[in-house]
Order: structure tokens, then C-alpha cells, then sequence
């Protein structure tokens, strides 16, 4: 059965091995008959400060506008982005944050409650994740950080389930032998997806 897929590429650089990840899992999804639409966040035109918090909302961007629009559409979100400093880059961490507002992607339900509506329920997300340090450094030393902020406070806060994570790693000293075998997974991701 064929799926809505959003992919977003969450690295500003659209020459990069992100970039490279991201189109050959989009190109395997359509392939697969799923219709598939993209995000570079490094084309966007938007400011990524959340300049007031939530006490005031800052009038939304023409591309965030598309962007939010894009995700309602979507049934099935994929983020590919890299880990730096044990987390989301700072063009992804303020595109989630100037897009996952309070009633678009989540909702108290009453302004002293610890309780919330997850509005984006019923999607599912697959990250594509690229790392400089060993997989098993980041498990088990650094505790995975940055894919507990995307799996549980972000994603998970907002309904999106499940929620599957491919890392790539690592990408530093990695030869092209290797880099190929990575696309080709992300291929048969994006076909199975």
C-alpha cells in the first residue's frame, strides 16, 4: 500500500552525504510507488530563532506556512540530518521549533495542565542519521542524545509513532567502499518504508 512520505533534509548543505541519503531514499520510495515529496531546510527562507518562546508566536514564513502544510499531508516523515555536538543541527532544532507550534503539533489541554493532545498522531517517522563518532560510543557512552530529543521530546510528545532510526557511521575516515553500502541501505529503506 502506498504512502504520503515527507523527507526532510535537515542539513543545510545540499552537497552533502545527508543530501545524498535523503534522495536515494526518496528516489527508492517513489520507485516502491509511495508518493513522495522533499524539504531541503537549507532552501527554506525563514528565521530559525523562536525569538519570544510560545508567549508570543512569530507570524510564520511563507516556506513554514508550506512546510506545516507538508506535514499534515504527509503519513509518513523523514528526517535525515546529522548528529553534531551529541544533537540536531541548529537550522533543524529551530525549523522544529518555529514549525511544531501549539496547536499544530501538540495542545494543553487546559493552560495549568501537564497534559497535552499529541495533533500529530497517526504518522509514523524514520530517521536517517548520519555520526562522526562510533555507533557504540554514542549508545553507550554518550547515552544517544540526539535520537532520544527526536524519539521521545519531540516527536513522540507530538503522537508520531513509531518512530525507527537508521544511523550512518562513521561518515569521518569512511571510505566510499563503505559510503556505497549506506546508500544501498537507504535504498532498501526507503523501499520497505
Amino acid at each position: 500500500m502506498s504512502k504520503r512520505m515527507l523527507v526532510i533534509l535537515g542539513h543545510a548543505d545540499g552537497d552533502s552525504y545527508c543530501a545524498a541519503l535523503a534522495q536515494t531514499y526518496a528516489a527508492a520510495a517513489r520507485a516502491a510507488g509511495n508518493e513522495v515529496r522533499m524539504l531541503r531546510l537549507g532552501e527554506l527562507d525563514f528565521d530559525p530563532v523562536l525569538r519570544h518562546g510560545y508567549r508570543v508566536i512569530q507570524p510564520l514564513e511563507p516556506d513554514l506556512q508550506a512546510a506545516q502544510q507538508a506535514i499534515s499531508w504527509a503519513e509518513h516523515l523523514v528526517w535525515v540530518y546529522p548528529i553534531w555536538w551529541g544533537a540536531l543541527p541548529a537550522l533543524l532544532k529551530g525549523f522544529i521549533d518555529r514549525t511544531f507550534l501549539p496547536g499544530f503539533a501538540f495542545k494543553y489541554r487546559r493552560p495549568d495542565s501537564p497534559w497535552w493532545d499529541k495533533l500529530l498522531a497517526g504518522r509514523s517517522a524514520r530517521l536517517l542519521v548520519t555520526l562522526d563518532t562510533p555507533g557504540w560510543y554514542f549508545r553507550w557512552i554518550y547515552r544517544m542524545p540526539g535520537h532520544q530529543q527526536m524519539r521521545r521530546t519531540i516527536l513522540g510528545f507530538c503522537g508520531i509513532r513509531p518512530i525507527r532510526i537508521g544511523s550512518f557511521g562513521p561518515i569521518r575516515g569512511s571510505s566510499a567502499a563503505q559510503r556505497e553500502k549506506w546508500l544501498r541501505q537507504a535504498a532498501r529503506l526507503g523501499q520497505r518504508d
